[in-house]
């Protein structure tokens, strides 16, 4: 039914000349005419009018959307257990970004899954994603350890160690730490700081240094406090590849040849987000879900270039300023 019900979405937003005839297209046109127009629940469907005619997505119940309809028009609506919404919401606004001609980069500090592995989950939610178009820690971090001869002792999420399978592991000369989650146990960590303190020149490199992130079950530790111990025990400073490290924003605009000013970072995170992307010349909005804090918008050292309630209004600034 529910299957149906997708097709009979596309095909009325089709019908009008206002999408491809996609779910994602149809949604993404709702999100874009949902600002100049009225929305009517229409028992199952979502009927959006505006400039570009009407509009109709088939949803599941009337939480959803109720829910589409305010965060469309950038209202904090409570939150709706329905995965198909959220990932329609998300997928929406990167396909309006990548019809709007601006190149779109997705920076994640995501260390206990390869990046094939991620892009495959992205697009089992609708995502048009590519593994060219993520740049994430792990690939950056064998690119390091090539160019630097290092052969690392890895204390890593074994959903990650794939990614190191090109690179010599034996008689280690380095440390390379990731969000191994459980892995983090005394023996493990012990193990990493025996053979850092075993080294002439240890040298510790850290995929990340996120203090924490929001998953469905809460709020979980994330490699920055494990990274910090390893640091304090040995006497050394990590070196972090991943957010919020310049040079892991610069890799992202070498990769689209932009340069700093010209691209703007999203993302919830007021210090490995915003403030890694500050650093290295770009400007940063914040937007106030996932792991945002109150308090963020009052940190001592950064201050976002702006801050918006979710990534539906990121997105029509960033368009807003595209059309100019």
């Amino acid at each position: 039914m529910r299957e149906r019900s997708v097709q009979r979405s596309s095909a009325a937003a089709g019908s009008r000349g206002t999408s491809t005839g996609s779910w994602e297209e149809a949604a993404a046109e709702a999100v874009a005419v949902v600002s100049k127009g009225d929305l009517l629940w229409t028992g199952g469907a979502l009927q959006v009018s505006g400039e570009a005619g009407p509009v109709f997505l088939v949803l599941p119940c009337w939480e959803c959307a109720s829910a589409l309809a305010g965060w469309c028009r950038g209202l904090r609506t409570p939150p709706h257990s329905c995965s198909q919404l959220s990932a329609l919401l998300l997928t929406s606004c990167v396909i309006l970004l990548k019809r709007s001609g601006l190149k779109v980069r997705f920076c994640t500090n995501e260390s206990q899954k390869s990046r094939g592995r991620l892009v495959e989950e992205l697009r089992s939610l609708g995502f048009d994603i590519s593994e060219g178009e993520v740049t994430a820690p792990p690939p950056a971090a064998c690119r390091l350890l090539k160019e630097r001869s290092l052969r690392p002792h890895l204390l890593v999420h074994d959903e990650v160690r794939s990614e190191f399978d090109q690179i010599d592991t034996s008689n280690p000369n380095c440390v390379v730490i990731a969000d191994a989650a459980a892995g983090f146990s005394y023996e493990n960590m012990n193990k990493a700081f025996q053979v850092l303190m075993g080294l002439e020149d240890p040298v510790l490199i850290s995929l990340g240094q996120g203090r924490y992130y929001k998953a469905t079950s809460g709020l979980m530790l994330d490699v920055g406090g494990y990274m910090k111990a390893l640091e304090f025990a040995c006497g050394i400073q990590a070196e972090v590849v991943g957010k919020p490290a310049p040079e892991f924003f610069k890799s992202a605009l070498r990769e689209m040849g932009l340069e700093a000013h010209e691209a703007i970072m999203i993302g919830d995170d007021i210090v490995g987000d915003v403030g890694g992307a500050q650093r290295c010349g770009m400007r940063a909005l914040q937007v106030r879900t996932g792991k945002f804090r109150p308090s963020d918008e009052h940190h001592p050292e950064v201050k976002a270039d702006g801050y918006v309630d979710n990534l539906a209004e990121a997105v029509d600034l960033l368009l807003q300023h595209a059309d100019k």
